[in-house]
């Protein structure tokens, strides 16, 4: 069989890698990819938003499966999106929100609301255009450099206004093929660039596989109220949905209620997710396509898992590229630990950085105590000019098992 992988993350890396585990792919390629993809997968020199490219290249090489890893290549039609009033309409529970236009009719609804409140990009902007105000002049200074100042691009053309939800933040992914529903490993990512969640929101700084914020009990509430009214929905909306559901979940008060959805892997948090994976991925990709998952069991390692990003100085605003990356060798045969490249390139023989976040450092452990501590050990053998990183990742996970 012959897999596609569409993007150049960490994302992507850790897909490429555990397909490239599967008996039943003999190719596969991954475009644009980056310097760690192209170790195991055939790179390609297509843009991960070229959809007219990236479907001739399918149709040429008779690719079996093409996999999405981002956001880009969704929004401009490989697969269909939907929109946040989906929600509503099906009673999925959701923070009370209003979207806007118009910068003068925003900033009267925030001072009519107050704070602390929720200033959104209604648009895709890499996890960035997210803003949590705890006072009404940062809310406005938020939607000024939204709308007015377009720091995020056309994602500021509309911006929403949401109820600021209080509690702990959780992933929650599943396969569906539209009719079977397969939860997959829980996971909690760490958006801010600082520790202690403070400092401006990033793509995500590190993530970890299980969170032990959704028990047992919660994840039989979220797929009641949360993942089997979307699916339903769809379905009665006619939408022929094959693939992963991401649901971004604030937990309050042990209520699962809805931050996000996505049509995609979160990333980071695939990275753990998918070290935790013992069964056969392309398997389960597969069967979603063909409408078959309910013939697909999936299973997972005992082990946790934790991913901690490397990132550029400066990220998550301008940074630099370029800078040499050193001591990946002395990690290439740790086990159970992967170094997954995300922002990275080759150049004279040596990977150098090429992005925001460079490299996800993921390592499997009894616990998270003990992933966090692979993981952190690992880090200390790899140097490059201006690299930053939390040191806190899976904290919450420890101080919550401990309780």
């Amino acid at each position: 069989m012959k897999v596609l992988v569409i993007g150049s993350g960490g994302r992507e890396h850790a897909l490429v890698w555990k397909l490239s585990q599967s008996s039943r792919v003999d190719k596969l390629f991954c475009a644009p990819g980056n310097a760690g993809i192209s170790e195991i997968a055939e790179c390609l020199n297509i843009a991960a938003d070229d959809i007219d490219s990236l479907l001739n290249f399918a149709k040429y090489e008779s690719v079996d499966l093409t996999v999405v890893g981002p956001e880009a290549p969704l929004t401009k039609g490989i697969v269909d999106v939907f929109a946040t009033e989906f929600m509503r309409k099906y009673g999925i529970p959701s923070a009370e929100y209003k979207t806007f236009t118009s910068y003068l009719h925003a900033e009267e609804y925030i001072r009519l609301k107050g704070a602390p409140i929720v200033i959104k990009a209604d648009g895709l902007a890499a996890g960035k255009g997210v803003f949590v105000a705890e006072s009404v002049d940062k809310a406005v200074t938020a939607l000024k450099l939204i709308m007015k100042e377009k720091a995020f691009g056309s994602a500021g053309s509309r911006v929403v206004v949401e109820q600021c939800l209080k509690g702990e933040e959780s992933s929650f992914m599943v396969l569906t093929d539209g009719k079977t529903i397969v939860p997959l490993a829980t996971s909690q990512d760490h958006k801010t660039i600082f520790d202690n969640d403070k400092g401006p929101n990033t793509g995500g700084m590190g993530a970890y596989s299980p969170a032990p914020v959704i028990t047992d009990q919660l994840e039989k509430d979220i797929m009641h109220s949360v993942i089997k009214p979307l699916i339903n929905g769809m379905v009665k909306e006619k939408i022929n949905y094959r693939g992963v559901i991401y649901a971004g979940l604030m937990i309050c008060k042990g209520k699962p209620f809805v931050l996000e959805f996505n049509c995609r892997f979160g990333d980071p948090e695939a990275q753990p997710v998918l070290m935790r994976l013992d069964s056969d991925l392309f398997d389960a990709l597969k069967a979603t396509a063909d409408g078959k998952l309910r013939d697909i069991k999936i299973s997972w390692k005992d082990n946790a898992s934790v991913c901690v990003v490397l990132a550029s100085k400066g990220y998550p605003g301008s940074y630099e590229k370029g800078d040499i990356i050193k001591g990946l060798d002395a990690l290439n045969s740790k086990k159970d630990l992967m170094v997954f490249h995300s922002g990275t390139g080759i150049k004279n023989g040596e990977f150098v950085t090429s992005g925001g976040r460079v490299l996800g450092v993921t390592a499997l452990g009894k616990n998270i105590k003990d992933a966090k501590m692979r993981a952190y050990e690992a880090i200390e053998k790899i140097q490059f000019s201006g690299m930053q990183y939390r040191k806190d990742i899976g904290d919450k996970a420890i101080k919550a098992v401990k309780s």
